[in-house]
């Protein structure tokens, strides 16, 4: 039997009990640095037309994948103008949107490019048409965040229209309208609406799709970090916007024609400016 002495000593040996708990390994650490951290990289003003050699290179490689989609945007411009003939408040915004939505047109080109650059391989056309499984969700959350933009768009042309015009002016003398002097006012306050808006979806989308599609980041993330690259590089990215919107603008004056070729080359090209401006995984 121990003796109250004893049973002290024992006491004494055993280890106090702690009131505070190991801490846990810390999760954020586990997952590693957040997409948000990125170290972004800081791209001279001629990277743009690196983009657009590189873009193809790779429209080269793999010719019939782009000229599907070249098709794609053809049949688009062609569609959009059939429908939208007798409506040109529409045709122009929509238009206007159309260039400005072309990242989720271009998924598939972004995929053959990856499967190029990562796995040195012709890539397949079935396989970039299937690119946006994997991350269905989130393209889906991102397309109607645009969506709405251009919703918002569309509404904004409609009221500089109904306020400068008492009637819609058709589709033969839009252009005459657009070049009366009388209507200066109406034109730059289309411009500066469509340039606020333009310069919105650019500076979330121009590589939030292909980053969306390469890491698999949510749909936040992906806008947040687009936009982080175009506040670091304000002068390229607005380069790089200017050179997508005087190719295709060009690409569209032969009845749409240009677009077979046009429209591949940028999508290839916006893969290698994403690749280029988000390190590595």
């Amino acid at each position: 039997m121990a003796t109250p002495l004893h049973a002290h000593a024992e006491a004494a040996d055993e280890p106090a009990p702690s009131d505070t708990v190991d801490p846990a390994p810390d999760d954020e650490a586990a997952r590693g640095p957040s997409v948000l951290s990125l170290p972004l990289a800081t791209l001279r003003l001629t990277a743009p037309l690196q983009w657009l050699r590189l873009g193809w290179a790779d429209f080269k490689r793999c010719p019939r994948i782009g000229l599907f989609y070249g098709l794609c945007f053809f049949a688009m411009g062609h569609a959009l103008l059939a429908l939208f003939q007798k409506a040109p408040e529409y045709l122009l915004a929509l238009s206007a949107g159309f260039l400005l939505m072309g990242p989720f047109l271009c998924l598939g080109l972004y995929d053959a490019s990856k499967a190029m650059q990562t796995h040195s391989h012709r890539p397949s056309l079935r396989a970039s048409l299937q690119a946006w499984r994997p991350t269905r969700g989130t393209m889906a959350i991102f397309a109607g965040v645009l969506l709405i933009l251009e919703m918002l768009w569309g509404r904004a042309a409609l009221v500089v229209f109904a306020v400068s015009f008492n009637t819609m002016p058709d589709k033969a003398n839009l252009l005459a309208m657009l070049l009366d002097p009388e209507n200066i006012g109406f034109v730059v306050t289309y411009c500066v609406v469509g340039g606020v808006f333009a310069s919105l979806i650019f500076v979330t989308s121009v590589i939030s799709i292909p980053m969306i599609m390469d890491r698999q980041v949510d749909a936040v993330s992906a806008g947040l970090t687009s936009i982080r690259a175009c506040l670091q590089n304000p002068g390229v990215m607005l380069f790089w916007g200017a050179l997508i919107t005087g190719i295709i603008v060009i690409a569209m004056l032969p009845a749409f024609l240009g677009l077979l070729i046009a429209g591949p080359v940028i999508g290839h090209a916006t893969w290698h400016a994403y690749r280029h401006i988000v390190p590595t995984a």
